[in-house]
C-alpha cells in the first residue's frame, strides 16, 4: 500500500539527507493529512484515494495513536530533563570544578547518586588494603568514580606474573612497588581525587590508627592473617568492611558491618581452613578476568555504602561461578558467640 510505504520513505529519505526531527515529524505529519484529504467522504471517484489505499477511518485511528505515542515521547524526554537539571544544581557552588561535573554527569544523572552522593563520594575516605588481583580494579572504580581520598596498603612489588591479571599495573612498572605503581595509575585516571600509598605490611602496630582515618576499609588481600585483623580493627573502630575473595574460577564479596546488623568475617569463617584446602592463586591458578569480575563488584558496593544506594550485601554472601556463568546470594547471620563481635567482646 502506498500510503503505507510513504512513511519509511520519508524517515529513509531523512537519514540520507541527515535532517533533524525537527523536519522529519512535520513531514510525516503532512504525509498523513494528505493522506486523509485523500480519503475525505467527497461524491465521485477519487483516484489518489485508490493508488494510496485503506479507509478513512483507518487512517484516522492511526494518525491518533501515531500522535498519542509522540505526546508520550515528549512527555518521558520532558520529565528527564526536569530530573537531571535539578539534580546538578543541587551540586552546592565550588564544590565541583566544571570538569569534575563533566566528568562525573553519568552518575549525578542516576536517581540514586545525584548531586548529593557524588559529593558524598568526592568527601569520602576509603582504605584499600592489598593492590593485587582483586586491589587493581577496586581502586580504579574508586578511582574514576571520584572517591575524594583513597588510601592503599601493600608491601610488596610489580612481578612480571602480577600482569595476567593485575590490571593497575603496567609492564614498564615492575620492580616498582605496587603502591606507587597504583598511584599511578589512578592519578592518571583521575586528577581530582588524593591517593595515599602505604608501602609496607598492615600489621597490628598500626592498623587501628590508619583505619581511624578512614570512613570505610576495603580488603582484597589474599592472606587470612591480613584479613582476619582487618577484621578485628573494623568491628573495634564500627567501621563497615568490603571483603572478597578469589580462586580460580570462583569469587566471593559480602559487606561485613556488625555496627549495623551485619556479621564479621569471623561469623561467616569462625575458622581457618586446613593448610592446603584453600590454595592461593599461585598455587592453584586464577582466571585473569575473575578478579576484575569479583573487585568491580567490591567497588561497587563501596559506591552504594557511601552514596546510600540500593542494599549492600550486608549479612549477604554472594558466590560467582565464572567457569559456568553462575551466581548465587545466600544470607549469613551474626553469632551471638562471635570471638570478634559477639555479645561477650561489644
Amino acid at each position: 500500500m502506498i500510503g503505507l510505504l510513504g512513511f519509511p520513505a520519508i524517515w529513509g529519505a531523512s537519514r540520507w539527507f541527515g535532517w533533524r526531527q525537527g523536519v522529519l515529524w512535520p513531514m510525516l505529519a503532512l504525509w498523513w493529512v494528505v493522506i486523509m484529504i485523500s480519503h475525505l467522504p467527497v461524491a465521485g471517484d477519487n483516484p489518489l484515494r485508490r493508488v494510496i489505499g485503506g479507509e478513512f477511518e483507518g487512517w484516522l485511528v492511526f494518525g491518533l495513536l501515531a500522535g498519542l505515542a509522540l505526546a508520550y515521547r515528549a512527555l518521558l524526554a520532558g520529565l528527564r530533563a526536569r530530573k537531571v537539571v535539578p539534580v546538578v544544581a543541587a551540586v552546592p557552588e565550588g564544590r565541583f570544578r566544571p570538569a569534575e561535573l563533566d566528568r562525573y554527569a553519568r552518575h549525578i544523572m542516576l536517581r540514586e547518586i545525584g548531586g548529593p552522593g557524588q559529593g558524598a563520594l568526592k568527601r569520602a575516605r576509603v582504605l584499600v588494603v592489598g593492590a593485587g588481583g582483586l586491589g587493581s580494579p577496586v581502586l580504579l572504580y574508586l578511582a574514576a568514580s571520584g572517591v575524594g581520598v583513597i588510601g592503599v596498603v601493600d608491601d610488596d612489588v610489580v612481578e612480571n606474573s602480577n600482569l595476567q591479571r593485575q590490571v593497575v599495573h603496567t609492564d614498564e612498572r615492575i620492580g616498582m612497588p605496587k603502591v606507587f605503581s597504583a598511584e599511578v595509575a589512578m592519578r592518571a585516571l583521575n586528577p581530582f581525587i588524593e591517593v595515599r600509598p602505604y608501602h609496607r605490611r598492615l600489621d597490628a602496630g598500626s592498623a587501628a590508627a590508619l583505619v581511624a582515618e578512614y570512613d570505610l576499609v576495603v580488603d582484597g588481600t589474599d592472606s587470612f592473617e591480613t584479613r582476619e585483623l582487618v577484621n578485628r580493627v573494623c568491628v573495634a573502630a564500627g567501621k563497615p568492611l568490603v571483603w572478597g575473595a578469589i580462586t580460580q574460577w570462583e569469587g566471593q564479596v559480602a559487606v561485613l558491618d556488625p555496627a549495623r546488623g551485619g556479621p564479621c568475617y569471623a561469623c561467616i569463617f569462625p575458622q581457618r581452613p586446613a593448610a592446603g584446602l584453600v590454595p592461593t592463586c599461585a598455587e592453584a591458578g586464577v582466571a585473569a578476568p575473575l578478579p576484575g569480575v569479583i573487585g568491580a563488584m567490591m567497588a561497587m558496593e563501596a559506591v552504594k555504602l557511601i552514596t546510600g544506594a540500593g542494599e549492600p550485601l550486608r549479612g549477604r554472601l554472594m558466590i560467582h561461578d565464572a567457569l559456568y556463568g553462575d551466581s548465587r546470594v545466600i544470607g549469613v547471620r551474626r553469632r551471638a558467640d562471635c570471638p570478634v563481635c559477639g555479645a561477650a567482646h561489644r
